[in-house]
């Protein structure tokens, strides 16, 4: 009888407890899991997702002027995009637009990137100095730029004057043909940067020993570059270029502020042509449809750059898969790519070729033999570095001189600007148009406003992605992964697809035109980026030290911390610096959400002293100096936790 007890009663007592069921199913981390992730997923869903569905029924209705009633038109709006001259050309001008910035910002950023890897005195400044457009606040640039280029009190036109380029003044961002390529102009020096700071960080990481055996083999320097280096970049510049092209062709600040999208609609982008229709003509749907228009497209690119991110994680996982069609796809891509950089080096392998044979005959002419360098070791030395510095002369010209136009502006008198006295320098210098600006402005105010929008911001966003980040690279917990992927698609999905389903739903709320609109709105692009940051940082700290403590009997939240956050102090900072950064430097939100004065960010604040078509100059470039000083005292000290952060955390997170 006791036996058959005992048989009776094994099966129960293996019958798992109902605490081990729910770990099973929904695994062994699900409570702490789900709770530090919960506020990310709110923010998620209620300001991203939450928008962004409602925006597509709303891009399926139609305003009414008349009755003043709002009816449902279904697709029309979108049928009705392809019959419109104006979203045609709109289309057609962003097109133009991100392509031309994409390919100047690529062939720099390679050039300069290459020189600032080779050999070179005063590396380390000369690289500070090619990021500096990078810490400059968007409002900056264009105020700066827009100066430069005005015909009658700019300084390029008297440039190109001097040195015989042109023999009247050029009406750079008035005359039509003209605008576009001036405002491509400045996208690209805001963009070399990024492209330096990804593609310097790929050129460290290639193999010496690869170049060495291929220059024994005889490959030329062209032929190493082309067949060893670009091999190597090739995940940097993917990402780097999908990153970009998102960033470019959803660009709305600067040709906005420069142009307004003229003169006559010949830089009015697709983003500024959905601003005008929904907010300015209070024509919600076909405004969210003209930005939804881009979805598809976007939705790919993201795609595409999302399995690219994360195909290492699964390269273990794929040993007997047969390739996908997303496999195939990028392969075809990397194909493609190969195709036009072979066509692109094609007539640089060729001037090589020739220089090579003119260095053969200067041999044969003088006696050499032909493996005999023609200049002594100590000229070769001296000459590699400063041939690579001319080179990289003309590229330092174009960084630094907005900056030294925006002091040297800042420094003159309004009549000294106006009578174009002393174009290139303050003769005297004053400051008066510094006292002009925190007397007769609310500078401060605007900058008590952008400090506290910016500061809290950044808080919520770090706490809540710090969170985030520590339970989806080391816990355990049903959908961690699909979290992932939804965050990623969230850190890339564009501010022009948002701003005005979230105009609406703030609206709703009853917080439109207040800094509570900004401090939830932020987030929405702050947290997605910190998290992605935080769980490379965090996959990178040892798992052990967490094991031997929970062994000890740490709970997750005692070990998050006491252990984790001590240990990512330097990866919170970078990421708390890059966040405040943004948040201080953000136009499009604080654009669109806030009306009144008293409530502007510095950036508002900046486009308001600009009325109708007087520009006081010196008080905008004194201005704009005092607005780029706390981002450049924040970006100088912490540039190389910025640099690291950006290049380990985001791109290979």
């Amino acid at each position: 009888m006791d036996d058959r007890m005992s048989l009776t009663m094994a099966p129960a007592m293996r019958k798992p407890g109902r605490k081990k069921r729910l770990e099973n199913f929904f695994g062994t981390d699900w409570k702490v899991g789900y709770l530090f992730v919960l506020p990310m997923v709110l923010i998620m869903a209620l300001l991203i997702f939450w928008p962004f569905v409602s925006a597509i029924f709303i891009s399926t209705t139609s305003l009414n002027y008349l009755t003043g009633e709002t009816t449902n038109v279904g697709l029309r709006n979108y049928e009705r995009l392809w019959t419109s001259s104006d979203f045609l050309q709109a289309m057609q001008n962003t097109i133009q637009f991100t392509f031309w910035s994409l390919s100047l910002k690529f062939v720099i950023g390679m050039t300069v990137a290459l020189i600032l890897n080779s050999r070179l005195p005063y590396r380390s400044i000369l690289s500070g100095i090619m990021l500096l457009p990078w810490i400059v606040p968007e409002i900056v640039t264009a105020l700066a730029w827009k100066s430069i280029y005005d015909p009658l009190f700019g300084g390029l036109n008297p440039i190109l004057q001097g040195v015989g380029v042109i023999d009247r003044p050029l009406g750079w961002l008035s005359d039509p043909n003209m605008a576009m390529g001036s405002v491509i102009s400045v996208n690209v020096w805001k963009g070399i940067p990024f492209f330096v700071l990804l593609l310097l960080a790929g050129l460290k990481a290639v193999d010496k020993e690869q170049i060495e055996a291929a220059q024994v083999d005889g490959a030329n320097a062209v032929q190493r570059f082309r067949n060893v280096t670009l091999p190597s970049l090739r995940y940097v510049i993917v990402v780097t270029l999908l990153l970009s092209f998102i960033s470019t062709f959803n660009q709305f600040g600067l040709p906005f502020l420069m142009t307004g999208g003229g003169p006559s609609g010949a830089t009015k982008l697709y983003s500024i042509l959905a601003y005008e229709k929904a907010l300015g003509s209070l024509q919600y749907g076909p405004g969210i449809a003209i930005a939804f228009s881009v979805a598809p497209l976007m939705a790919i690119l993201i795609w595409l750059l999302a399995r690219f991110m994360r195909q290492d994680d699964k390269r273990d996982n794929t040993t007997d898969r047969a390739p996908s069609f997303a496999d195939r796809l990028l392969s075809g891509s990397t194909w493609l790519v190969n195709i036009i950089i072979d066509l692109i080096f094609l007539p640089i392998q060729l001037i090589f070729a020739g220089l090579e044979w003119i260095v053969q005959r200067v041999r044969v002419a003088t006696g050499r033999k032909p493996t005999q360098p023609i200049l002594r070791h100590a000229a070769r030395s001296n000459a590699g570095p400063f041939a690579r510095f001319l080179v990289l002369v003309p590229f330092l010209a174009f960084v630094i001189f907005p900056f030294y136009w925006i002091i040297t502006t800042s420094l003159k008198s309004t009549p000294q600007i106006s009578e174009r006295r002393s174009i290139f320098w303050p003769d005297p210098p004053t400051l008066d148009q510094y006292t002009s600006l925190l007397q007769d402005t609310p500078f401060l105010t605007w900058l008590f406003n952008s400090a506290f929008v910016a500061a809290l911001s950044t808080l919520v966003s770090v706490a809540l992605a710090s969170l985030a980040a520590y339970a989806l690279s080391r816990l355990r917990f049903r959908g961690a992964g699909v979290l992932t992927t939804l965050l990623l698609i969230t850190y890339l999905l564009p501010g022009t697809l948002l701003f005005i389903p979230l105009y609406q739903t703030l609206t709703n709320l009853g917080v439109i035109n207040s800094h509570i609109a900004l401090i939830i709105t932020y987030p929405t692009f702050l947290l997605p980026f910190a998290t992605w940051v935080l769980m490379g940082y965090f996959r990178s700290i040892p798992v052990e030290l967490e094991e031997a403590a929970r062994i000890d009997g740490a709970s997750r939240l005692y070990i998050f911390w006491k252990i984790t956050l001590p240990l990512a102090a330097p990866a919170i900072l970078s990421v708390t610096l890059f966040a405040f950064t943004n948040a201080w430097n953000e136009f499009l939100f604080a654009f669109v959400f806030i009306t009144s004065e008293s409530l502007r960010t510095l950036p508002i604040g900046l486009q308001s002293l600009v009325v109708g078509d007087i520009l006081p100059w010196g008080k905008l470039m004194a201005a704009s100096l005092l607005t780029a000083v706390p981002v450049a005292i924040l970006y100088v000290y912490a540039q190389r936790f910025l640099s690291e952060g950006l290049t380990v955390g985001a791109v290979k997170g």
